[in-house]
Order: C-alpha cells, then structure tokens, then sequence
C-alpha cells in the first residue's frame, strides 16, 4: 500500500487530531511521571492521527519523563545474524558463506533498525540519544540514565542479566506499551534467563562488528527466544492483579513496574512451558 494511502486509513480511523498536549495528557493519567525510567514498544497508527507525526510522540514522552527520567527504546538490527537461521525469509543455503562474509558490520551511529516501526527509528537520531553497542539486539537510551543503561552489553547475553534489560530491572523500571500486545514486550525475554528452565534451548549465532576498526564476524551461543506464548502470560498477569489498559490517543496501551511483570513471568514460564513438555 502507498504511504498516503496508509495515512488516509489512519485518518479516516481517527475521531480527532491527537496533539503533543493531549498525549502528554495521557502518558501522565496512564501513570507516567518525571523522573521515570521506561522502555517503550509502540505502533504509531494504533495511536490515531498525529499532529507532528512521530517527533511529536517522542517529544511528549521526554517532556513527560523529562531529562530526571530516562526513556529507552528498542534498536534491533537482525538482519545482521547467522543467516542459517533466517525464517523471514530464509535464503538459500548457497548465500550463507557470501552473507556472513559481506554483511557491513554494526556501527551504533549509522545502522538502521529492523522490524521495529518508525518510532525506534527515529528515536535512535534524536539528539542526546545513546546507543547500546551490541551488533544485534542494541537499545537506545536518552536521560539521567543513559549512560549507565547502554553500557556493556555482552555478545552472549543479550536480554539477560548483563544486558540493558537486566540493568533496567535492577533500575525500577517501568514498561510502556502504546497500542502493541505483550508480544512485544521485549522484557518478558528478561524473564526467560532468569527463569532458567530445563526446556531452554540454545543456538549458535554470528554477526560482524568491528573490532579495533577491522571488520569481523563474531561467533557465540545465544539462548533460542520465544515469544509465542507472551500473550498468554501477559493475559494472566493483568488477570492476577486486575489491571485496566488506559488509552494513549486511540491505543489500548498498559504501563506496568518491570520487576513484577517479570518475577510473575519467571514463575509462569516455569510452570506452564515445563508442564507442556
């Protein structure tokens, strides 16, 4: 479909323009408030027309938090992985080698994001804004807090306790979802390596990256994610402790402690994927 066309539908769907002024409205009846450290999953068109488009949701979300708080956002660049394991789609098993040979290496300052919708995208640019160095699953970060969530993040250890996901835990965060499913919940993945469950399996990926300014392909293990089943325990916790989504413009959206949602997470990870064996 052509952008104006997607537009037009967004448009159409939309009761009333959606304002800076009204979303830093709603951020803060949602529970939003300054100094807060949050990471945030959104699709723009759940949220109705914009005015000033994604800057403007950006730019309510930092007036909200202000720069006491921290925001932080995804910046996944997986096209830059073991092309073997490539579903979406896969290439034939003659590209591998010319794949894992040719593929630019990451490099914070230019590299694009990857499935994540123009928000992140834009996010990563804003002045102030850090980025993680990890080739594959980096998060920007901006605020109080920056610095200490984009730093060293391991190869190996993408969401899980040396990562920013690990850091935003230890750190009190919050978890903001405007218009997306706890599928998205990039945090539930956090769970995963602290649940530690005997039905966790793992896989050997790669990426280029550079090394004292040589390009190089890195080679490590990695835990196999899954998300197929976020949903469900997302369900489940809002059930246990009677959680009501408020709106952010026209999206269903939740803001929930991390931790909790976690620790619930680890424990219904451990119950519900062991007893499915």
């Amino acid at each position: 479909m052509e952008a104006w066309k997607k537009e037009e539908q967004v448009v159409l769907n939309t009761d009333e323009p959606i304002t800076k002024k009204r979303l830093i409205t709603d951020f803060r009846k949602l529970g939003l408030e300054s100094g807060d450290v949050v990471i945030t999953h959104t699709e723009m068109s759940k949220i109705g027309w914009v005015v000033g488009d994604a800057p403007a949701v950006i730019d309510a979300l930092m007036e909200t938090v202000t720069e006491n708080g921290t925001i932080v956002m995804p910046a996944h660049s997986t096209g830059n992985t073991e092309p073997r394991n490539w579903n979406y789609p896969a290439v034939p098993e003659s590209w591998w080698a010319i794949i894992r040979e040719e593929m630019p290496p990451f490099r914070p300052e230019i590299t694009s994001t990857r499935g994540l919708g123009r928000l992140p995208e834009l996010f990563r640019t804003y002045p102030g804004v850090l980025r993680s160095k990890h080739p594959q699953n980096s998060f920007t970060a901006w605020g109080k807090l920056a610095k200490t969530v984009v730093a060293d993040h391991d190869l190996d250890h993408t969401f899980g306790h040396r990562s920013h996901l690990g850091k935003l835990y230890e750190l009190d965060g919050k978890i903001l979802l405007i218009g997306v499913p706890h599928e998205n919940n990039t945090s539930l993945h956090y769970a995963e390596y602290k649940a530690d469950s005997p039905v966790t399996t793992k896989s050997m990926t790669g990426a280029a990256l550079l090394e004292n300014g040589v390009r190089v392909w890195r080679t490590w293990e990695e835990l196999d994610h899954n998300a197929a089943d976020f949903n469900q325990l997302g369900t489940a916790y809002e059930a246990s402790i009677q959680y009501q989504p408020r709106k952010i413009g026209q999206a269903e959206s939740r803001l929930t402690p991390m931790k909790d949602i976690v620790d619930f997470a680890v424990d219904w990870m451990i119950a519900n994927r062991e007893s499915s064996d």
